[in-house]
């Protein structure tokens, strides 16, 4: 065990050490997939029921041919950036876990990222490779023109299903609801590279340990993506230790309300988001629990057959998607009869939702606060005393304090800038020092821009965030990289973008935008333009055309005075 101990601080809460359950990510799958050998690790559940299941010990033998593959057969080397743009599906974690067993950087990239949006991030990471799932193949042809890719893997959502479930599936797909477009760009698939790494192991040319020998605490695992204030994406570079240590902290924060092993966690947030990849990928697999894979929650339906069908005992979550299932009258009439504990990230948990929720399911929401630079867990409630709107107390080894606009403490009892020290917390941004250097302090404190109030009991509470941060169902929008696209649209002279409270989704993207003189636009173009661009929940669901926007005296636009006009009632009516 590696032991963590932390600089000395004037916070006044107690340092604690935080002990690695392994030396890097590698071993601890590795160990893992020997403890739990012959139990369900992973099972993909479709809308329909079809499901395939893979054992801890399947887990251990197509990742060591993958990273076999990923070393012997494209000759990538250690350090080397793969991005992963896949859905909740088998071959998510065997990609995740072979690549880091073939000691290279992961790259998580959302699936639904049009073209220009992963033009950016292939560019960005330099990765060599790309693994996609055919749903998405339509997008490679103007990326591989535009990137310095070497090499793409094609995966299919049934690959490693039953063969007979795989083909019935995959062929509905194709053929009868047309979701799986033609693949115009030379790739390998999937079951041809696990093929490919099988054989260069059977043949004694690939010695998979070997790849991940040289592999510290202190490499570089992955690189997760985050937007910024700027509204240029960064990728967070995330250490193994910085991974490992979150692992711990949630092990120890859990510890007594999980049952090795035993448990059933539902992984319907996507595992290429931090949250999911960290609770369900990571967590949930060293306890070993079986991750129910559901590919999207849209239709919340889509998710029924596998709620009904498998015990359930985790279900971590946001705010919008609890909100939804409480009223779905199928889960409501029959919530999951083994299910104990729900964790509440990505965005605040509305008291009224976590209320509900206990009375519908007659169990606990615990609510979690993080971010994509600290791994992301900071805090989380705790069993215990549990107090809903809290986003609860610091998880051990983790320094917090609340700094005013000079960077000094506040007083007691007083609202600060929320700023996290711990082993969890990245080693900067990819490339990019001085983004690093706004958020970084040289002693190591992570400055989040989020505002927090503490009580005396070390409690905290996010009272403001980023004041121009649109959270859309947990998925953060920023409001330049929006206004940058919409800019682009020929005849928009002037634009700004906030977001407004939503029901669905907790914040709705709403564009102003200000023609030039003499033309004309409508929202729906400016709609259709953005869709050309960008995904899908960063379209604005809104577009109000004005003649004028608010601004300062040196001509900067006043996002917080378009929301406050947003939050005026309207005038009566005469």
């Amino acid at each position: 065990m590696t032991t963590i101990e932390l600089a000395g601080s004037s916070q006044p809460h107690p340092q604690a050490s935080v002990l690695l359950p392994a030396q890097h990510l590698v071993e601890l799958v590795d160990r893992t997939c020997v403890r739990y050998a012959r139990q369900r690790a992973f099972t993909a559940v479709l809308p329909n029921g079809m499901s395939g299941t893979m054992t801890y010990e399947q887990v251990a033998c197509y990742t060591d041919q993958v990273a076999a593959f990923l070393r012997g057969h494209l000759g990538l080397a250690a350090g080397d950036r793969i991005a992963l743009q896949l859905p909740n599906g088998l071959a998510y974690p065997l990609w995740a876990f072979g690549a880091l067993k073939a000691g290279l950087v992961l790259v998580n990239t959302n699936p639904l990222y049009t073209p220009p949006e992963m033009i950016h991030q292939i560019n960005d990471s330099g990765a060599r490779a790309l693994v996609i799932v055919d749903l998405f193949a339509d997008k490679l042809p103007p990326v591989m023109a535009a990137t310095k890719l070497e090499h793409v893997i094609l995966v299919r959502l049934t690959d490693l299903f039953p063969p007979l479930a795989g083909l019935v599936a995959h062929s509905v797909m194709k053929y009868v609801k047309k979701m799986v477009p033609p693949c115009t760009v030379p790739v390998i698939m999937f079951t041809e590279a696990l093929a490919a790494g099988a054989a260069l192991i059977r043949a004694g040319k690939a010695d998979v340990p070997s790849y991940t020998a040289g592999i510290t605490s202190d490499d570089l695992a992955a690189l997760q993506y985050t937007g910024g204030t700027t509204g240029v994406s960064k990728g967070a570079m995330l250490t193994h230790r910085n991974l490992l240590a979150n692992v711990t902290q949630v092990e120890n924060h859990v510890i007594g309300n999980v049952s090795y092993g035993k448990e059933c966690a539902l992984a319907v947030l996507p595992l290429y988001h931090i949250f999911a990849f960290t609770a369900n990928l990571l967590f949930f697999f060293y306890a070993g629990a079986e991750n129910i894979l559901i590919a999207s929650p849209r239709p919340l339906t889509n998710m029924r057959l596998a709620l009904e069908r498998y015990p359930v005992t985790w279900i971590p979550g946001v705010n919008t998607l609890f909100n939804g299932l409480l009223n779905e009258e199928w889960f409501a009439a029959k919530p999951p009869p083994k299910l104990r504990y729900s964790i509440a990230g990505g965005t605040s948990l509305h008291i009224a939702v976590g209320e509900r929720w206990q009375q519908v399911t007659g169990t606990p929401i615990l609510e979690g606060y993080g971010l994509t630079e600290s791994s992301p867990v900071v805090s989380i409630t705790p069993f215990v005393g549990n107090r809903l709107g809290s986003i609860g107390r610091p998880m051990i080894g983790t320094e917090v304090r609340l700094l005013d606009d000079l960077g000094q403490p506040v007083a007691p009892g007083a609202s600060g800038e929320l700023a996290v020290r711990g082993p969890q917390v990245m080693r900067g941004y990819w490339q990019r020092p001085d983004e690093t250097a706004k958020v970084l302090t040289d002693d190591g404190w992570l400055l989040t821009g989020d505002i927090a109030e503490m009580d005396g009991d070390g409690f905290l509470k996010i009272v403001d965030r980023k004041k121009d941060l649109i959270l859309v169902s947990g998925f953060n929008v920023y409001p330049n990289e929006v206004e940058d696209c919409i800019a682009k649209l020929a005849g928009v002279a002037e634009v700004a973008v906030i977001g407004l409270p939503d029901e669905k989704s907790g914040e709705l993207v709403k564009a102003y935008v200000v023609p030039r003189q003499g033309v004309t636009i409508t929202p729906e173009q400016v709609r259709e333009h953005c869709r050309l661009s960008l995904t899908g929940y960063k379209v604005p669901r809104q577009v109000e055309l004005r003649t004028d926007l608010p601004k300062t005296n040196v001509g900067k636009v006043l996002r917080r005075a378009l929301r406050d006009e947003e939050q005026r009632p309207s005038p009566a009516a005469d």
